[in-house]
């Protein structure tokens, strides 16, 4: 029980975003994720391009 009390005694203790701030990192993240799944896309079908040509 000790355990569940600092929990929620931390809890009381955070600083939770406000709106604008959560979407904006949120739109961050996604965009970030969105770029990174564009790179590897594009050097998977290089490389994939490449090991063909040589096959």
């Amino acid at each position: 029980m000790k355990f569940f009390k600092s929990v929620i005694d931390e809890m009381k203790v955070v600083t939770w975003p406000a709106k604008d701030k959560l979407t904006k990192d949120v739109i961050t993240v996604i965009q970030s994720t969105l770029l990174f799944a564009v790179f590897f896309a594009i050097s998977d079908f290089a490389i994939d391009a490449i090991m063909k040509f040589f096959a």
